[in-house]
């Protein structure tokens, strides 16, 4: 006997940026209603609703009341602005709404709703690059047990990692994800320019980048540090800094920073 497939929510996706486009997508690929698409930019709005084949709005005042579900995918600073702007809308009070931040907490809709929640992918979303969804952590959590329910349903659609993780887990969590994703990033940018100051092609680090972040998948972190840090050797480190010192002093002070911490 064919099993029935558990009712999923329409959706209203309120913001059209990265996150709310490969959202938005992966919604439509697995057969979730979006019925409607804001962005205060009417060429975004069009752009993502197009994809989606669904209506599009740059007027707060015009979203839909026949959704089940409100993803609000904006800045963070616009979270509590939004909400208050929707919440003096007729129809939309008892409607379930989450954000997708991973540092602002869900009480930022608690003024303005009864029901409220996070819907948070954890992954970084490039414009030209398609994610694999089906791998990207989803945490999710909700005011009451009924509406996570709701959320966990969606989320295990899109995803087979689910997690149910409270507000002060996932503001802990996004520090975790700043060191795993801004920070790294921000190290290969200064290793680029190293090289490419000096006619060296990044791609002759790009293997021992990709090997990094392999490693990693299947051991501790800790375990698998190397480096003239971990080895204490105080010889290469201050043939480093003396080098750094000369030619980019800023770095210099990251790399003696970044070796203090590891040889602790």
């Amino acid at each position: 006997m064919k099993q029935l497939k558990k009712p999923l929510p329409k959706v209203i996706l309120i913001g059209a940026g990265r996150l709310a486009k490969h959202l938005g997508l992966r919604l439509k690929e697995m057969e979730v209603p979006v019925i409607q698409v804001f962005s205060r930019t009417k060429r975004k709005a069009q752009s993502l609703a197009k994809k989606l084949n669904c209506d599009a709005t740059i007027d707060l005042k015009a979203i839909s009341t026949k959704a089940d579900l409100y993803i609000l995918a904006v800045h963070d600073n616009a979270i509590g602005e939004v909400a208050a702007k929707l919440s003096s809308q007729k129809g939309l009070k008892d409607k379930l709404f989450v954000h997708t931040s991973g540092a602002t907490p869900s009480t930022v809709f608690k003024p303005h709703f009864k029901h409220y929640g996070i819907f948070y992918p954890l992954q970084t979303f490039s414009t030209n690059r398609i994610p694999d969804f089906g791998q990207i952590p989803i945490c999710i959590d909700a005011r009451y047990a009924k509406d996570r329910k709701s959320l966990t349903v969606l989320a295990q659609e899109l995803s087979d990692k689910v997690y149910p993780i409270n507000d002060e887990q996932r503001a802990i969590l996004h520090v975790a994800a700043v060191f795993v994703n801004n920070f790294s990033n921000h190290m290969f940018s200064i290793a680029a320019k190293i090289a490419e100051d000096n006619e060296l092609p990044f791609d002759l680090l790009r293997p021992l980048l990709l090997e990094t972040a392999l490693k990693v998948q299947f051991n501790p972190p800790s375990k698998m540090q190397t480096g003239p840090a971990v080895r204490k050797d105080a010889n290469t480190i201050n043939q480093h800094l003396v080098y750094l010192e000369e030619h980019y002093l800023a770095y210099a002070a990251l790399y003696q920073m970044l070796s203090e911490s590891i040889s602790k």
